[in-house]
């Protein structure tokens, strides 16, 4: 298929993650697990490798897996006061400020690994509006690659999971929304790779239109 063709969605409700999605943030995250790599003699690669899309004490499971749970677990909780208070270079995704434009009337939401701070703060940072509603890594009781981020705000939109379009890049994040039932929008080029509805360069692809029952058409240029 040329990489011009158009693809279109028809959907009720719009998912967002926040990292590498909405906002650009790797340079930040990069920072922070790169000090945390260090400390723990880790190769960063392969720590970045993990670390995408899953909540902190999720990722020093799989790289630490003989260190206790509550030991990752505040260990994650100094992680995000770090995340929280770097915010040099987030900026926003190429398209992002308009597509949270164009879904403003209608129902969507941001679900992401990190918590409020961090979600607040990096929203901030790369000026843009934040979503009515947002689940976070309070609200949930495990962290993608499982489904429940996603169903739950399915859920509090009243929106049926098979209505929904997700808006992911990494690995964990694409698997929870396939799971969910939803369709998958996987931002950047190497979202390809982890097997998406469709894939875009950046969020300058998607244009919506607002149907009069209330749904909306999302058209997607690859």
């Amino acid at each position: 298929m040329p990489t011009d063709a158009l693809v279109t969605l028809s959907a009720r409700a719009a998912l967002f993650d926040m990292d590498n999605t909405l906002v650009n943030s790797g340079a930040a995250v990069e920072r922070t697990w790169g000090r945390w790599a260090a400390r723990h003699g880790l190769d960063v690669g392969h720590v970045m490798s993990v670390v995408h899309g899953r909540q902190g004490h999720e990722s020093m499971a799989l790289l630490l897996p003989d260190r206790p749970m509550a030991e990752n677990l505040a260990d994650n909780a100094r992680m995000l006061a770090e995340e929280t208070a770097d915010t040099e270079g987030v900026v926003a995704i190429a398209g992002a400020a308009a597509l949270l434009a164009a879904v403003a009337d209608l129902p969507h939401a941001l679900v992401t690994s990190a918590d409020v701070a961090l979600s607040t703060a990096r929203m901030a940072a790369a000026g843009l509006r934040m979503p009515p509603l947002r689940i976070t890594a309070e609200d949930v009781s495990a962290s993608k690659p499982d489904p429940e981020g996603f169903l739950k705000a399915a859920e509090k939109l009243g929106v049926a999971p098979a209505d929904c379009v997700v808006f992911e890049d990494s690995a964990a994040g694409v698997a929870a929304g396939l799971a969910a039932g939803m369709r998958v929008v996987g931002v950047g080029h190497a979202a390809a790779a982890h097997g998406p509805t469709v894939t875009v360069a950046d969020l300058t692809a998607v244009t919506l239109t607002q149907n009069p029952d209330d749904s909306f058409t999302l058209t997607v240029t690859r």
